[in-house]
């Protein structure tokens, strides 16, 4: 008879985005995401075990939610967000770090979208994640002192950032580690990797949105539920307060370089979904 469990997924028809999918996704988006396990790929998971039909804008549902982080971003982070107008030098850093994630969206844009609408390789995004944690909490506990951050630092976690265009490479785990590995303070270097999202993110949400009105999608994505606005403000409110969750534990972590945790779990994660893509289910 096979797999029964797997059967189940295969066979799932598909699904209209309901309130409870959109609470559920608003909460993993909001807690994965300055966490370092990745919210892009456990969305991209999720959306695939639910069989959720979002009428193509899968990307454009990711990027809503990532607004309800934004917002939880910029109120913890506002004493960060408003020193950045009295320091230009800091400006310059953070126009540095977004530079090659705006490079990767321009240039790998529609490979990252069809690798995000498949989700065939999340394994090894997660897998990568997890290298890259392992090397930095190595590099972290080696150094006496990080420094701060200066220009090198930035390019190197905005190039970090720009790979992490791909579901599964965890935005705060790359950038973080960047950091780390090139010698940034922690606490510094996980700080800064919360304020490099700001811009992309609200960069990724317009260009997302300018390419579904002019692609006449954005319909299709309504009738994908019978609540679109509601299911959507929800899901995006649920971002906002688990981000803020997310966010105080992430600060914590960084103060002691113990991301042991995550690096079994994202190893774990790796091995489930390299199952699920090996049964057809990814």
């Amino acid at each position: 008879m096979g797999h029964p469990r797997i059967f189940f997924f295969k066979n799932l028809g598909a699904r209209r985005l309901s309130g409870f999918c959109a609470l559920f996704l608003g909460i993993v988006q909001g807690l994965t995401e300055f966490l370092p396990v990745s919210s892009s790929g456990h969305l991209v998971l999720f959306q695939r075990l639910f069989n959720l039909d979002l009428g193509g804008a899968d990307v454009f549902f990711d990027l809503l939610l990532h607004l309800g982080t934004l917002l939880s971003v910029c109120i913890a982070m506002r004493r960060d967000v408003f020193a950045l107008l009295r320091a230009p030098r800091k400006l310059v850093y953070l126009f540095i770090a977004s530079v090659p994630a705006a490079a990767a969206g321009i240039l790998l844009g529609e490979l990252a979208d069809r690798t995000f609408s498949s989700g065939s390789f999340l394994f090894i995004g997660f897998a990568a994640t997890a290298a890259l944690l392992t090397a930095a909490q190595i590099s972290s506990a080696r150094a006496k002192a990080g420094l701060p951050i200066r220009a090198r630092h930035a390019a190197v976690m905005g190039v970090a950032q720009a790979v992490a265009i791909f579901p599964g490479v965890s935005r705060s785990g790359a950038t973080v580690a960047a950091g780390l590995l090139f010698g940034a303070d922690r606490e510094e270097a996980t700080r800064f990797s919360f304020l490099m999202s700001i811009p992309v993110i609200a960069g990724g949400f317009v260009i997302e949105l300018y390419k579904l009105v002019t692609g006449g999608t954005f319909a299709v994505a309504a009738a994908s539920s019978q609540n679109f606005g509601l299911c959507i403000a929800v899901s995006v409110a649920a971002a906002a307060l688990s981000g803020l969750v997310a966010l105080n534990i992430m600060l914590r972590c960084a103060l002691k370089a113990r991301y042991t945790p995550f690096i079994i779990y994202l190893c774990l994660l790796a091995c489930v979904c390299a199952g699920l893509h090996f049964y057809g289910v990814l």
